[in-house]
């Protein structure tokens, strides 16, 4: 099972409620579009998208590289959280709910020789997450995010190296990659009412590193 419709069955099944919000970014702006209620109810977001590429060190990047990576990885959440809010809060007659944004271990580790736009990107995002947390904490939203470390995805591949977990796997205190089911499992859990007093907080899933 692909690792998305693991989570999304899951949170079906112990949510019952949920929502997907697509959001398209162009050379010029960044939208939120098809904001598709799925099962009537707007109960949780996860804002999972992210893009990298190639391998190259910092004097190497281009600017539009650099410009789509901010707008996928750091202006999509943001926008997608926002008709999130306009749904979920009390302010707005909403029921609350839960957002988790999706971060990388490298917004800590800086990512350097490799993919330091793609961390920077991520590091936004970090900023993000707590300053909407206290933004929205007493609205019945609570909003997280989780750092995933070097997991077996295809993301790597987009990097240039599809091999790279296996390459730096010694490098993790548990001696292994992860797998997209740990993750999502991380993510199940903060959604869940098992954490209802946990916001602004982040979660490594990365064996330790």
């Amino acid at each position: 099972m692909q690792p998305l419709q693991y989570l999304a069955d899951a949170i079906r099944q112990r949510l019952a409620r949920y929502f997907l919000c697509i959001t398209h970014c162009g050379r010029h702006r960044c939208r939120a579009t098809d904001f598709t209620a799925v099962a009537y109810y707007d109960t949780a977001l996860v804002n999972n998208a992210a893009i990298i590429a190639r391998q190259s060190r910092l004097e190497d990047l281009g600017f539009e590289r650099m410009q789509r990576i901010f707008a996928v990885n750091s202006i999509g959440p943001i926008l997608c959280a926002q008709q999130a809010v306009k749904r979920m809060s009390h302010r707005h007659n909403g029921q609350g709910g839960v957002i988790i944004n999706v971060s990388s271990a490298s917004a800590r580790l800086g990512s350097p020789n490799e993919y330091v736009d793609y961390a920077a990107s991520k590091g936004a995002l970090e900023t993000f997450t707590t300053g909407f947390a206290k933004e929205v904490a007493r609205e019945g939203i609570r909003v997280n995010c989780i750092r995933p470390g070097h997991i077996y995805t295809e993301m790597h591949a987009s990097g240039g190296e599809p091999g790279r977990v296996d390459r730096v796997r010694d490098s993790i205190p548990m001696g292994r990659g992860g797998q997209p089911e740990e993750v999502a499992r991380a993510i199940l859990w903060l959604a869940s009412a098992e954490a209802s007093f946990i916001t602004g907080t982040f979660l490594d899933v990365t064996g330790g590193k």
